[in-house]
């Protein structure tokens, strides 16, 4: 199968792309000018905000996984005009020169409200007022009007093979506002990989779906596990279940983590 994947270079393209070279895809990547090709793939050149340069990429693919985003700036113009409009312009160059494809979209587990009642659920009502979830949240209603066939995977925490995202948590706590007793969903980047050759294959077709490992883990564990400190407490959490989303509709279609924990990919090496 020939597959078109944008955010090839990102944190979690980085790690996929070699995966599904390896379960023998053939992975055609988004590229802009000067960006480096991984091995193995083929690279295009072009840019999510230039419908121009699109056409090539998309002609001849069964499937499209669109991983690219912006979400670490302040700048929110820069992230509604890349999540949105970007996603925008794929989705119409695919409906006019790929119709039959397969479009998988990357989303987030941050749409979900952070006072909620419960584990974030596909069927939750979402609205977001951060840019970046908010223009997720848009992406997503733009694939799910645009005709094409596809899902829509909502990651939590992604972390493994070395990328340094767990590593800096530690960092980041106390200005996010975390209680220590928070317990956030994750996933490591080779249960991405599994979950995204389901749904290459179809398995989440028409579906919004919920990914995660099967222990969200309190975010005290987290930091402490890659050797950070922090503050302990006892006080009433506000948010019990921020950023703690419900994987149960990915296990009834099949999905099975293969690091079923972070601590399990702490003892194999592989965070």
């Amino acid at each position: 199968m020939s597959i078109l994947i944008t955010g090839a270079t990102g944190l979690v393209g980085e790690r996929l792309v070699p995966r599904l070279l390896q379960a023998g895809f053939a992975c055609r990547v988004l590229l802009r000018a000067g960006k480096p090709c991984p091995p193995g793939a083929v690279a295009v050149t072009g840019d999510l905000l230039d419908p121009s340069t699109l056409t090539e990429a998309v002609r001849g693919v069964s499937a499209i996984v669109h991983l690219a985003a912006v979400f670490r700036t302040q700048d929110t113009d820069l992230i509604w005009k890349s999540n949105l409009e970007g996603t925008r312009n794929l989705l119409t160059v695919a409906r006019d020169h790929a119709p039959r494809v397969r479009f998988i979209m990357a989303s987030t587990g941050h749409v979900y409200d952070r006072h909620g009642p419960h584990p974030g659920r596909e069927t939750d009502t979402v609205q977001p007022e951060l840019a970046y979830p908010a223009s997720k949240v848009a992406a997503e209603n733009a694939l799910r009007e645009s005709g094409l066939n596809g899902s829509i995977l909502r990651l939590p925490f992604v972390y493994g093979d070395g990328d340094g995202h767990l590593q800096a948590l530690p960092k980041h706590v106390a200005a996010l506002g975390f209680h220590p007793a928070n317990r956030m969903s994750t996933i490591h980047h080779r249960d991405v990989a599994v979950a995204m050759t389901m749904a290459l294959a179809g398995d989440f077709d028409g579906r919004i779906v919920n990914l995660s490992d099967d222990a969200p883990t309190t975010v005290y564990e987290l930091v402490r596990l890659v050797g950070g400190q922090m503050d302990a407490s006892a006080e009433p959490m506000t948010n019990p279940w921020h950023l703690h989303i419900d994987g149960s509709l990915a296990r009834q279609l099949g999905f099975r983590p293969t690091v079923r924990t972070v601590c399990q990919a702490a003892q194999e090496g592989i965070l």
